[in-house]
């Protein structure tokens, strides 16, 4: 059973993005929730506000016109106080309606606030028209007594409204400051999860990006082999699969190219190995005529030295095809002690028919260096380098010289195929190892004989090198692992 999303981070990348932008989809639907929430608040906190200043503006009117009745003790003063404290009372009914709905909702304090300031007004009332009837009657002294006490009701409504105004504002800049807050922590909220997928995307595809970067450098490298597969079941798994039937392809075409390539290196041999064919046939042909002429001569001993001459040529052509077809098998490859001298000898063997007159062609390596090969892809490989050699030496006199020393604390065995053809350009040393990249002209060169040199040596656990300058001379030195150091 798969373990949860959030549970693990082994989800892979698609389940990761469709997470990410379902939790964003979920992050703003909750935001916008809240903050359409906030906002119906206050747009009714506001419209509580209009009403409170509409309050607070009719209580100061009643105290203006209170003011005027007890100066100038006008009718008309009375009437409009009256009316106002009306007015105030039906604003505080529409706060406030008798049946506990309207503009509060569950705000207990404001609900007490205004049911006090509802019951102060009709003390006020009660008070004002007691006085107005007092003075009606004619009792000036009990009226004055009450002088006071209107002038307090009247303050006591005044503070009463201006609380209500300052508890409605603070409601106001309270329901701004939650907003500012919540906007605040949703910001952060979405760039922390931003930052967080960010983090686990941007692992996982630089993990596969790693791993794409590593095959590929270790394909131009030459290493073919198969990456291994990572134990989480997601797209890094995925990616390593892809990369391993890459390199299984890459490594599949390698072998068709260096088949190839082998191929058309029997072919720049073919006339060589023609002419080095002939040289003993024609030799055994001619044994045999002498032998045909002299079969009843009797003479024993000149029958056994052409018999001899006959065999030794038959074993010298065997040596001749038993070397091509080496050369030409198609076989696993295989590292086993062998000595580079044979190696060398053979390669030398092959291509020796090729190199023109006036170009020397030599070979120095000491018969006990042991290094642990695959003498038939060596051998290739020196094939390669020596045609190369041979290629570049435009016309005589020239020189190819393949020498091996052991690199004294090193560990190591130097193979140098040294000629002193053209050289190669400064500009171009960076390449020679490239797959089809040469410099002959059309037609005349694969492009692959150095890679192939390079893929060798490489899977031989060595490295080659080139030292070059134009017009004096190429050289190619192949470090390989001792096998007197194992």
């Amino acid at each position: 059973m798969r373990p949860p999303l959030f549970g693990t981070l082994r989800a892979n990348l698609r389940q990761l993005v469709m997470a990410g932008i379902a939790l964003s989809i979920l992050g703003i639907s909750v935001l916008g929730g809240m903050s359409y929430s906030y906002l119906l608040q206050l747009d009714d906190a506001l419209g509580l506000a209009e009403v409170v200043d509409d309050l607070s503006s009719d209580i100061l009117e009643i105290r203006r016109y209170e003011k005027n009745y007890l100066l100038y003790v006008m009718e008309e003063d009375y009437t409009e106080n009256l009316a106002f404290i009306e007015r105030a009372l039906g604003v505080t009914n529409v706060i406030l309606p008798p049946d506990g709905t309207g503009m509060l909702g569950t705000d207990e304090q404001g609900r007490h606030a205004i049911v006090a300031l509802r019951q102060q007004l009709h003390g006020y009332r009660a008070t004002i028209t007691r006085l107005e009837q007092l003075r009606r009657q004619g009792d000036n002294r009990q009226a004055d007594s009450l002088l006071n006490d209107l002038r307090e009701e009247g303050k006591r409504l005044v503070e009463g409204a201006r609380q209500i105004a300052a508890y409605q504002r603070s409601r106001i800049l309270g329901m701004v400051s939650k907003l500012k807050q919540q906007l605040l922590i949703s910001i952060l909220g979405f760039l922390a999860v931003a930052v967080f997928f960010s983090w686990l995307v941007g692992r996982r595809l630089l993990g596969a990006f790693t791993l794409i970067e590593n095959a590929t450098r270790g394909i131009v490298q030459g290493d073919f082999k198969p990456l291994p597969l990572p134990d989480s079941r997601d797209e890094s798994r995925s990616v390593v699969k892809a990369l391993n039937h890459m390199i299984e392809e890459l490594e599949n075409r390698q072998n068709q190219l260096v088949q190839e390539k082998k191929l058309a290196s029997l072919g720049v041999l073919t006339s060589g190995i023609a002419h080095q064919l002939n040289n003993p046939l024609n030799n055994i042909s001619t044994s045999c005529q002498i032998l045909q002429e002299d079969i009843g001569s009797g003479d024993a001993e000149l029958h056994a030295r052409m018999l001899r001459n006959i065999h030794q040529e038959v074993l010298r052509s065997r040596d001749i095809v038993k070397g091509l077809l080496e050369f030409a098998r198609e076989k696993d490859f295989s590292l086993v002690p062998q000595r580079l001298a044979d190696v060398v000898e053979r390669a030398v063997s092959l291509v020796s028919s090729e190199v023109p007159a006036g170009v020397t062609l030599s070979a120095s390596v000491p018969p006990d260096m042991v290094v642990p090969l695959d003498a038939q892809h060596m051998q290739e490989a020196l094939i390669n380098l020596l045609i190369n050699a041979i290629q570049a030496i435009p016309a005589p006199p020239g020189t190819i010289t393949v020498s091996a020393t052991r690199l004294p604390g090193r560990d190591m065995v130097a193979l140098r195929v040294e000629d002193t053809g053209t050289g190669i350009p400064p500009e171009h040393l960076g390449r020679i190892f490239d797959p089809f990249f040469t410099l002959k002209a059309v037609g005349k060169g694969t492009g692959l004989g150095l890679s192939i040199v390079f893929g060798v040596v490489k899977k031989h656990g060595g490295r080659v090198t080139v030292e070059s300058e134009p017009g004096k001379g190429t050289a190619f030195i192949i470090h390989l692992h001792d096998n007197d150091a194992a």
